[in-house]
């Protein structure tokens, strides 16, 4: 979203909080502007709030090589408050003299051009998308075509949700009447006639199957060669169901980044609008649970998924959701086996003795031998256990726990019975150290 947004936007209003400081969601917009070219305004907000400290915002944008016009750069950062209204016309100053000095200009005298900043399923108004008027003027009635979508402008709405007649360049309105929901960041212009609609959108439709079915086969190919020359992967498969279809698409990208060589997200269906009994059904089939953020199920698919026991995960956070995600990935790794030496030991004689079984007198050359510890049984250099059980271990006639270096006493191994004098015994234990996703 914020890559999206950097593309499109002319000049970027970073806002920092005095209070909070550079974050790791700052730093990454800041990522997004300097790879869109975009100049960056700062506005360090919250500055009414008690331990705000705007210098320490600003000389830790330093790091990043966001350099203030008061350090000799050429960033312009405005110090306000948006809650106590406090320096609100200093951002609007600046904004307006970095518009100047960069000249920027668009044409309101043509057709309507721009791109499309996000998009949704609303139950009463169908699909609705939200669009950024680059340059043209875009005018109710007019017929749009956006991605792969089209249809006659019915309704112009602005963030006051109040109705337009016409928008013109730099103006972000509210479209109603399109066929489906676009893609966010899709282009959207306007065109002469219904038959031209239906011809580009037609033709987009055939193109993408076409760039599918083709992608689709060499992934397909390309995943059968990995198969045979690398370990299976454990996949957790989710369904995403979000209030828009931007944020859908950001937790969809998120996801699929999450993971390593062992375990990744899988994502079955990612889709705006309110979780369904169809949902509920793709989600039993798949064997994945359904993440909804910002939305919820129908009753009529609550009823289903409690019968069919599909779990659903209500969020209105992202970062919440990924760390959830991200945990059971991590739950799902295997966890290191890490081995801690113990000690040696020799088989000096292996007798058998009748209701018990195969018992090895041995010597404990090195360390210390300890009852219940895992046991590696060597022959002539070549391991004929691995990972064995020391089940019992005696000094004379007495059960003991451990025995140290240079005495003697009897082993017996779980599940082994061919012992022979002059095998070496290794004695370790084995910790699990669980393994977290980076």
């Amino acid at each position: 979203m914020r890559a999206r947004g950097a593309n499109v936007t002319d000049i970027v209003v970073l806002v920092v909080a005095a209070d909070d400081g550079v974050m790791p969601q700052t730093v990454e917009a800041i990522q997004h502007a300097k790879a869109a070219n975009s100049p960056i305004i700062v506005a360090v907000n919250k500055i009414d709030k008690p331990g705000a400290d705007p210098q320490k915002v600003i000389n830790e944008l330093l790091q990043h090589e966001i350099v203030a016009e008061a350090y000799g750069g050429d960033t312009m950062v405005v110090e306000l408050s948006a809650k106590e209204r406090t320096n609100l016309k200093g951002l609007t100053d600046a904004i307006l003299l970095q518009a100047e000095v960069l000249e920027l200009r668009a044409n309101p005298d043509r057709s309507a051009e721009g791109v499309v900043i996000e998009a949704q399923l609303d139950k009463g108004r169908g699909a609705v998308a939200t669009v950024l008027v680059k340059r043209g003027t875009l005018k109710r009635g007019e017929i749009v075509v956006a991605g792969s979508a089209w249809g006659k402008v019915r309704a112009l709405l602005n963030e006051r949700n109040e109705q337009l007649t016409e928008a013109g360049p730099s103006l972000p309105v509210e479209i109603l009447g399109l066929s489906e929901a676009p893609t966010p960041g899709d282009a959207f212009a306007v065109v002469e006639s219904e038959a031209r609609a239906r011809e580009l959108v037609e033709y987009r439709q055939r193109k993408k199957r076409e760039k599918s079915q083709v992608s689709g086969g060499a992934l397909s190919l390309a995943d059968m060669m990995a198969k045979l020359g690398s370990k299976k992967i454990s996949e957790l498969p989710v369904l995403i169901k979000s209030d828009v279809q931007g944020t859908a698409e950001a937790i969809a990208a998120s996801l699929e980044k999450m993971g390593n060589d062992e375990v990744r997200a899988r994502i079955v269906a990612h889709a705006a609008g309110g979780i369904t009994e169809s949902d509920v059904n793709l989600a039993k089939s798949a064997g994945a649970p359904i993440l909804g953020f910002n939305v919820r199920a129908s009753k009529q698919a609550r009823d289903l998924a409690e019968r069919e026991g599909v779990e659903i995960r209500y969020y209105s956070i992202i970062y919440d959701l990924l760390d959830d995600i991200k945990g059971v990935l991590s739950g799902m790794l295997a966890p290191i086996q890490r081995e801690t030496f113990l000690g040696n030991a020799k088989v000096l004689q292996a007798f058998d003795i009748t209701k018990v079984g195969r018992i090895a007198g041995c010597r404990v050359t090195e360390g210390v031998v300890r009852k219940g510890a895992r046991v590696r049984i060597i022959r002539d250099d070549v391991v004929v256990l691995e990972l064995g059980v020391l089940n019992t271990l005696k000094r004379f006639k007495d059960e003991v726990n451990e025995v140290p270096s240079g005495q003697e006493c009897g082993m017996q191994f779980a599940g082994f019975q061919d012992i022979k004098e002059g095998d070496f015994i290794e004695c370790f234990t084995v910790e699990e150290i669980k393994r977290t996703l980076d």
